[in-house]
């Protein structure tokens, strides 16, 4: 019997020092996991500082540039902008993203375009900000700051959250590179992580009412992107619908061409797929139908005015 005691004593003590070398161990990759966060977030930014004077231009065709797109877009800018750069623009680097379309159909390749001076990159920024896409001609551009792909990440996910703050009457303001600043009830916080911004609204919300799924399709995250934002116009819904055949015509044929991403989005919010594809049948229907009858009657109109 003492034998076996002793036995059991020596394999409880061997086991004591190997769940100590285990317990040390993890204390030491949970060392190295905090670190390994905390030098990406570093690196993160690093990459969006030397980003600062980057900005991103959508809608130049493929080849207005010519030869020298660094003078054609030191010489358009202020055209576009309407405004007297002091001193001139310059530039350290413009660019277009990507490899060259082959089918001249193609959506024309970004320009990127790393300015000298800070102070002019934010105030192309700025005003595009406050009037939308500038025009040029027939051309409408659209600027947009440039991020890592950390940052525009996670400020894609702050977007997506946009539905609920309205619909719990939450101000929200997305600040650069990447935080949330909200305020409810006279009270303020800033979210720098969308799963933190997430879990406080969840607090708020009625426990007896789940909160609804604003999954974003990837079409819909690179609308975002683009500043179109579909998603907002199909989750927005302090969105008043509108009675002019002409724009119920245009939301039809953007409605055909976004089937897809607005089906998943309609999928994802019910719970059951079957509701959301019934919806979507219903409105493209009752949509074309309105517009069908508008067409006729108008047709009806013009074709009695010389008989007057």
């Amino acid at each position: 019997m003492r034998l076996e005691i002793a036995g059991f004593q020596s394999q409880i003590s061997g086991l004591d020092h190997r769940v100590a070398a285990v317990e040390s161990q993890v204390v030491l990759q949970t060392e190295r996991d905090q670190e390994l966060l905390y030098l990406r977030s570093k690196l993160t930014d690093l990459e969006d500082r030397s980003r600062r004077n980057n900005v991103r231009f959508l809608g130049f065709p493929e080849g207005i540039e010519g030869t020298d797109i660094l003078s054609y877009l030191r010489d358009t800018l202020p055209k576009l902008a309407d405004i007297t750069f002091d001193p001139p623009l310059e530039f350290q680097r413009v660019l277009r993203l990507g490899l060259k379309r082959q089918n001249g159909k193609d959506r024309p390749r970004p320009i990127i375009a790393c300015f000298l001076r800070h102070r002019q990159a934010r105030q192309l920024l700025q005003l595009s900000r406050r009037q939308g896409p500038l025009r040029l001609g027939p051309l409408e551009i659209r600027l947009l700051a440039d991020f890592s792909k950390e940052t525009a990440d996670r400020r894609r996910a702050f977007l997506s959250l946009r539905p609920h703050l309205r619909h719990l009457d939450v101000k929200f303001g997305l600040f650069e590179p990447g935080r949330m600043w909200i305020t409810k009830n006279g009270e303020s916080q800033t979210f720098y992580d969308p799963e933190d911004l997430k879990s406080f609204l969840e607090g708020l919300h009625d426990p007896t009412q789940p909160m609804e799924s604003t999954t974003l399709t990837p079409q819909d995250t690179q609308n975002q992107t683009r500043g179109m934002g579909q998603s907002e116009i199909a989750l927005d819904t302090n969105r008043r619908p509108t009675t002019d055949p002409q724009t119920r015509g245009r939301d039809l044929e953007r409605l055909t061409k976004k089937e897809e991403s607005l089906l998943c989005l309609l999928q994802a919010l019910f719970q059951d797929p079957a509701d959301g594809t019934s919806i979507l049948t219903k409105f493209a229907a009752t949509a074309d139908s309105e517009i069908r009858n508008t067409t006729i009657v108008q047709g009806v109109g013009k074709e009695s005015e010389p008989n007057a």
